[in-house]
């Protein structure tokens, strides 16, 4: 029987983890182990509740202010003491958080094997985005198996000298977590609240977007609102002190924009499902809105996910104001425009990934 242990700890990981959790131990001839590292805490155990995970391990390394500095130290730490004790065959990490850098690196010094769940995403400047871009880099270079989600992120890695043989394009499991969240009979306050209007989710966090380009962001969303008598946003506004700095500067007094709290993944899940469009600055949701087939402007000036893009499902329209607020504008007002991008075609997945990774460790090939 194969140990398959599952390393993650923030809300992205844990929304794309949970269902090949859920595949994993369905199967009878894997022992699964989850280990969470709780980088972040709160969102986190909301997302566990929701795929009703409960994890084996919960190193609970969060504290107030953190840096990447104690992240990687208690990450590596607490994974090594886990990896001693348990010994799994394979340790999967995802995607590109320091959890995922700092735990692959503690796997590689124990010789454990690493298998890569969303492996292949590249911008090829480590700045951008930061420092996901140098921890999904440095992760691809230490990992055995390489799940990329799409043939695009598959020839990435092929270029960079990956042996063919270790990597397999699965599609995305955040694909396979929309499939049992999003519901057709979801209510809620909020939705009830946008009724009426032309709902727009909005997401904004990223690091290298602190300060003056979340300003700048906001200030053209609002300048949209502003103009435009039928059009809501809810923004669930990240846990971050600066963020919210920023939002409260530049949004707070608009009765039709709505900050909220961090919404737990159902329900965010069918907010994107009911809304008309959305703007982010987030990696996950790029892939998640084109499948419910609502078009993404993208807050970024550069994105690892050019698979979107090449559909029409995104576009990266940076984070100055003017540029913000002429193509929010542009989509809001263009039905044309709107129509092209809400009916492209989705680029990754049909809902099977976690199945297709699940054979690949237990048979060494898909079976779908």
């Amino acid at each position: 029987m194969k140990k398959v242990m599952l390393v993650f700890g923030t809300r992205p990981e844990a929304i794309k983890m949970c269902p090949l959790v859920k595949e994993l131990k369905s199967r009878q001839n894997v022992q699964t182990l989850v280990c969470v590292t709780g980088q972040h805490r709160e969102m986190l155990r909301q997302v566990l509740e929701a795929f009703s995970v409960k994890p084996d391990r919960n190193l609970d390394i969060m504290r107030q202010g953190q840096t990447l500095f104690d992240v990687t130290e208690r990450v590596m730490e607490g994974v090594k003491k886990v990896l001693a004790e348990e010994r799994p065959d394979v340790m999967l990490v995802h995607g590109d958080t320091t959890t995922t850098f700092a735990a692959a690196l503690a796997a590689y010094y124990m010789n454990v094997p690493i298998g890569h769940v969303e492996a292949g995403l590249r911008t090829y400047d480590i700045r951008a985005p930061y420092p996901e871009e140098f921890n999904r880099q440095a992760v691809g270079i230490l990992a055995d198996y390489n799940f990329a989600p799409t043939p695009t992120a598959r020839d990435n890695l092929i270029r960079e000298g990956k042996r063919p043989q270790t990597v397999f394009v699965t599609g995305n499991t955040a694909i396979d977590a929309l499939g049992t969240t999003v519901r057709s009979d979801f209510s809620h306050p909020e939705l009830e609240w946008a009724k009426g209007y032309r709902l727009v989710i909005l997401t904004a966090h990223r690091r290298e977007n602190w300060g003056e380009p979340l300003r700048h962001i906001f200030r053209g969303i609002r300048r949209v609102v502003e103009e435009l008598p039928d059009v809501k946003v809810l923004y669930p506004i990240h846990l971050n002190p600066l963020v919210r700095q920023a939002a409260e500067e530049t949004l707070r007094g608009c009765d039709r924009i709505r900050l909220v709290e961090p919404i737990e993944v159902v329900t965010f899940h069918n907010f994107l499902a009911r809304s008309y469009m959305i703007l982010t600055d987030s990696g996950g949701i790029q892939e998640e809105a084109p499948s419910l087939g609502k078009p993404v402007l993208v807050l970024r000036d550069v994105t690892e996910r050019p698979e979107g893009v090449a559909a029409g499902t995104l576009k990266v329209i940076g984070t100055r104001e003017e540029d913000v607020y002429r193509e929010f504008r542009t989509l809001m007002t263009d039905e044309a425009a709107y129509d092209a991008m809400s009916r492209a075609e989705n680029p990754y997945g049909d809902g099977l990934a976690s199945r297709r990774i699940a054979d690949i460790l237990i048979y060494g090939k898909a079976k779908v």
